[in-house]
């Protein structure tokens, strides 16, 4: 039975489906429309991502965003359950980026995308056919017409805390996202330039730069990625990435899963997540607040 926002208090408790977004395949034909082509893998080994893959139906798309309307209010009654909430994370109130990090934790739509088959399978598929951890959800919201920048960086660089590094990151729109709006920017190929300093996230756009050789500023080719609302791209987490500021009329939403193979473990004896009790370093990423979503050993 669906869990309603009136009777669940914390959803991390819950390693299942808990709403009708979707259905969990039941036979090892029902998970086969989900999977990559050779051609497709090649591609994101080569480049460091991959584009336009459909994760949502748009009747999905307008649940999440109705529910996205009810979680971006910072006095929602289970606001405390996020990891982070910043109805601005950008110094300039005239250049705002909403994001917020937890809500998987509140919503049972959010909660439920962790689950969404067609992303469990490529998410396995591109780390290897190997079993996939939770590791946090974001939310990056740019209003129209003045949302803020996402600053050129790398995921891992942020990551650090987790080892060893075999993490992986998708963003899928709740917009239709181009140019106009403050897409995604992918550097194809910056995924073998090795770890990078960390800029500050809603920061100088540029701020990366400063940290780049001469031979990657001189391979430093970003490229768009327009997508329709509700596809999904995949890219590895030491890709090179960002996006540039609002312009248009139209908003620009989009949430973001990350998530690691199995066995990733911890690499400091401080907090991960805010108010996620510590996992000492040494010790494997588990349990509650990193349940595993999909095994593709296991008899689907």
């Amino acid at each position: 039975m669906p869990i309603s926002y009136a009777t669940t208090q914390d959803l991390s408790n819950h390693h299942h489906l808990v709403s009708d977004l979707f259905s969990w395949p039941k036979s090892a034909e029902e998970w086969e429309i989900y999977r990559l082509s050779e051609e497709q893998i090649s591609f994101f080994q080569e480049n460091g991502y991959l584009a336009n893959i459909k994760l949502l139906e748009e009747w999905q798309v307008d649940k999440l965003n109705e529910e996205l309307a009810e979680l971006d209010d910072p006095d929602h009654p289970r606001h405390d359950l996020f990891y982070e909430f910043h109805s601005n994370e950008s110094s300039d109130p005239d250049s705002v980026l909403f994001h917020s990090l937890g809500h998987w934790r509140i919503g049972p739509g959010f909660h439920d995308v962790l689950w969404n088959p067609a992303f469990v399978m490529v998410a396995s598929q591109l780390l290897g056919d190997i079993p996939v951890r939770f590791w946090h959800d974001q939310l990056f919201c740019k209003p129209a017409k003045h949302g803020g920048v996402v600053a050129w960086h790398q995921d891992y660089s942020y990551w650090t805390r987790t080892q060893p590094m075999q993490h992986l990151t998708c963003w899928t729109g709740l917009d239709d996202a181009s140019t106009e709006n403050g897409c995604l920017y992918y550097v194809p190929g910056s995924h073998r330039w090795g770890l990078l300093d960390k800029p500050e996230l809603a920061g100088d756009m540029e701020g990366l730069m400063d940290y780049l050789s001469e031979d990657q500023k001189s391979e430093f080719k970003p490229i768009p990625i327009e997508m329709k609302k509700g596809y999904g791209a995949f890219h590895h987490p030491l890709l090179v990435h960002g996006s540039y500021e609002n312009k248009s009329e139209r908003s620009r939403r989009a949430f973001v899963l990350n998530v690691f193979a199995d066995g990733t473990r911890s690499a400091t004896n401080d907090e991960l997540l805010a108010s996620v009790p510590i996992v000492h370093s040494g010790e494997k990423m588990a349990g509650q607040f990193f349940p595993l979503l999909y095994d593709a050993s296991e008899p689907q």
